[in-house]
């Protein structure tokens, strides 16, 4: 007896309707609140450029790329529903990630949060995943329809 590969893919339940609440829409605040968190930790790097080795890496570009960067990552998180908002935040993560001419811990927090971005994208792609395969509860109880 054979199965087609869409039948192995829906839950017990079946495909389910369209939820009243959509998954993906509470994900913007996932995103804007790790954007802000990010922030944070990038404007903190402020601190170690001007306190460590005596200030030696505190020169006015490397607190003005701190200072842009941090301050693109907050304006981010207020476009978080716009449909490019997931690939300008992976974006924001390459200045970071090659930030190691200025210090060290630009590197280090880029890597982090680079880890962190990587389990919200896989986190996106289990929610789309289940919606597809109807095994969100949402999708069983009730919908705008009823």
């Amino acid at each position: 007896m054979s199965t087609t590969r869409r039948e192995q893919e829906m839950g017990p339940l079946g495909p389910g309707k369209q939820p009243v609440k959509d998954p993906l829409a509470g994900l913007t605040g996932v995103l804007s609140g790790t954007l802000v968190m990010e922030a944070i930790t990038i404007f903190l790097i402020l601190t170690v450029i001007l306190k460590v080795d005596g200030g030696e890496h505190w020169t006015t570009f490397n607190w003005v790329y701190i200072t842009v960067i941090g301050l693109a990552h907050v304006v981010a998180a207020f476009f978080q529903k716009k449909p490019a908002a997931l690939w300008v935040d992976l974006a924001l993560q390459i200045p970071l990630i090659f930030g190691f001419f200025i210090h060290w811990s630009v590197t280090a927090v880029g890597i982090i949060f680079g880890i962190v971005w990587y389990f919200v994208i896989r986190m996106r792609s289990e929610i789309v995943q289940r919606m597809r395969g109807g095994y969100l509860t949402t999708q069983h109880l009730g919908t705008a329809e009823d």
